[in-house]
């Protein structure tokens, strides 16, 4: 009867001062970013983990995750006035009111320390400072001075969200390969694109924020075709696993379809644009991203 119990309770959603809590740390981007440091972790490791590399893998996503969460809340105390004005960001709890910034502030120092000990202590000191490093460009360079000072701040800021990867290899190697770079770059030549589908169908959000995004700053034809030219240079980025030699005909197989597939979106939202392609262009990128990754995780179990 005790198990019979057991399944309700966790069924049961967390209190509202957890959830809000909780949706400080934006956990679908975090997940997101996991998931790439964990492919980095499996890349880094040749053949079939042991356990004790997969108990390394999991503190590692751990320690990763509490930071991407803390640099996530401080990103929301910085933008606190400019979600507020914007509906897709309104429902924040920094941008409702429902937590003050000193919540917001001691919730984040609190996840940042917690993570940056883990890695630390249980994987190693490099792991520690360059996800430290990437907090500070996504939470201090990016949200603070690039974003409101330049259109091409997504460009330049997506450094900071690239380097899942990164992070991962180094946890398992204590070093960062040239796979890692790779995986690196991927990343970040597909974080244009992907964002830019994202800002022409919420520009007025961005008009009303007083962010200089691309399609604010210089209209929607100019974004798309952007758009449409990245999809292109992102497709080169992403045959480079199987040039280099770190992955095989499978992954090639897949990045192909799955880049011509973004290339086509490009082209369509360049050609024929409405806010529901835009919005399917976003969604797709991101399945892009995800099953890309995956590809070359079953690629490096198979061969």
């Amino acid at each position: 009867m005790a198990g019979a119990d057991a399944a309700p309770r966790a069924a049961r959603p967390l209190p509202p001062r957890a959830r809000q809590f909780y949706a400080l740390t934006k956990p679908g981007v975090v997940q997101l970013i996991v998931f790439c440091a964990f492919i980095g972790m499996v890349m880094a490791v040749p053949g079939w983990p042991t356990v004790r590399e997969w108990l390394r893998m999991a503190i590692a996503s751990f320690g990763i995750w509490c930071v991407a969460g803390a640099a996530a809340a401080v990103n929301c105390i910085i933008e606190q006035s400019m979600d507020a004005r914007m509906k897709r960001t309104a429902w924040r709890p920094t941008a409702r009111g429902e937590l003050t910034n000193r919540q917001t502030l001691l919730f984040a120092t609190v996840l940042g320390l917690v993570g940056c000990v883990v890695l630390q202590v249980l994987i190693n000191a490099l792991t520690m400072w360059l996800t430290f490093a990437t907090f500070v460009g996504y939470a201090i360079i990016y949200t603070v001075v690039l974003k409101p000072m330049t259109p091409q701040n997504i460009v330049i800021g997506g450094a900071s969200g690239a380097m899942p990867p990164v992070l991962g290899w180094a946890a398992m190697t204590g070093q960062v390969g040239p796979e890692a770079w790779i995986m690196c770059l991927i990343i970040f030549l597909w974080t244009p694109p992907h964002f830019w589908a994202l800002a022409l169908y919420r520009v007025e959000d961005y008009r009303k924020s007083g962010l200089p995004m691309l399609p604010v700053t210089h209209g929607n034809q100019f974004t798309r075709l952007h758009v449409f030219l990245y999809t292109w240079v992102l497709f080169a980025g992403c045959l480079m696993p199987f040039v280099y030699g770190m992955s095989s005909w499978i992954y090639l197989a897949a990045a192909v379809v799955l880049s011509l597939m973004f290339c086509w979106y490009g082209f369509r939202l360049w050609r024929n644009y409405s806010d529901a392609l835009a919005r399917k262009t976003f969604r797709f990128s991101i399945m892009h991203l995800s099953l890309l990754f995956l590809a070359l995780l079953v690629d490096h179990y198979v061969f």
